[in-house]
């Protein structure tokens, strides 16, 4: 049996965007504004929903609930990409990495279990809305939305757990924008092959299956339309289906390219590789989170009307305090 240095490091070291300054500006700038639009396009919805009565319905509920968990993941991500950017210092503690893994793990599969939810609902309005409040009380809802946190907490927990066992004797240099677990693998020097299985596994459950789901869903979402009688109905309803599934192909996409690589992929790659892998991470960690509030409501004429009532209400009052 091989021996190995089972010392952990005290420090790891990310990537930063670019070594090129012009690259590194352009890079700082395009993420910053991303996160800000994230920030922004989040909070917003989350506000006008909590202050417009009419938005208080399950679809909302859960759009509200998306929104935190993209301000979160964003949050947990961007802040680290854009110190790097700037630093000369591109490390972080062990301690620092460990809490960024575990987190955006947690926030990555609450989401990905929400998105199939938000499906669910919709196939529960558009295939059953003689039954729709019924089905979807508060109680339920309440229920549907702690779902994905408790399997985000759980997978996470098993995952973060069994990736710090391993020693880390490569490299101290990771080939990533942040802590996540495929570039951890690449730097053991023991086989991570029960790493890999519980990542298979909870990728095949977790990712594939709320997939399937949304997909099921949507299926019979898209048969209920096709016999709509009214064009300009069908017309309204493809749209917002269309809109929500380029969302979770792009989702649920990025993070099967990611978390169900073949086995070859935690060897050290090639550098064309790895920076596919960043790109991708970008994508669902930083692009997905600022698309969501966009795609999902704002666009939403009901989420428009809401946010010029609260915009008119707020104008009357400055007049009045004036």
């Amino acid at each position: 049996m091989e021996n190995f240095n089972q010392t952990l490091p005290t420090w790891f070291f990310l990537n930063g965007i670019s070594t090129v300054p012009l690259l590194k500006i352009i890079g700082f700038l395009l993420f910053i504004v991303m996160y800000m639009f994230t920030l922004a396009g989040n909070c917003l919805l989350l506000i006008t929903v909590r202050l417009s009565l009419e938005l208080h319905t399950p679809m909302y509920f859960f759009l509200s609930s998306l929104s935190f968990i993209d301000i979160c993941f964003s949050s947990t991500v961007v802040p680290v990409i854009l110190r790097n950017t700037l630093s000369a210092n591109k490390s972080i503690s062990v301690r620092g990495c460990v809490f960024q893994m575990f987190f955006s793990l947690v926030l990555g599969v609450a989401e990905c279990i929400l998105l199939a939810v938000m499906a669910y609902d919709r196939f529960v309005a558009i295939c059953k809305p003689l039954h729709y409040n019924v089905i979807m009380n508060m109680r339920f809802c309440i229920i549907l939305a702690i779902i994905p946190w408790i399997f985000g907490l759980i997978n996470s927990f098993i995952q973060v757990s069994i990736t710090w066992q391993l020693p880390f004797c490569r490299s101290h240099h990771l080939n990533n924008f942040f802590c996540e677990v495929p570039a951890f693998l690449r730097l053991s020097c023991r086989d991570p092959w029960l790493n890999e299985i519980a990542m298979y596994v909870a990728a095949g459950i977790i990712v594939l299956c709320s997939f399937l789901l949304t997909l099921i869903s949507y299926v019979f979402i898209i048969s209920t339309i096709l016999r709509i009688h009214s064009s300009q109905g069908r017309h309204a309803v493809f749209s917002t289906c269309t809109s929500h599934l380029t969302v979770v192909i792009l989702y649920y996409g990025t993070l099967m390219s990611i978390y169900l690589q073949p086995r070859s992929s935690h060897s050290p790659p090639s550098s064309h590789s790895l920076e596919t892998d960043n790109i991708v991470s970008v994508l669902y960690t930083v692009v997905t989170p600022m698309l969501n509030p966009i795609i999902y409501s704002i666009r939403n004429k009901e989420v428009k009307n809401c946010i010029m009532n609260i915009k008119n209400r707020a104008n009357f009052f400055k007049n009045i305090l004036m």
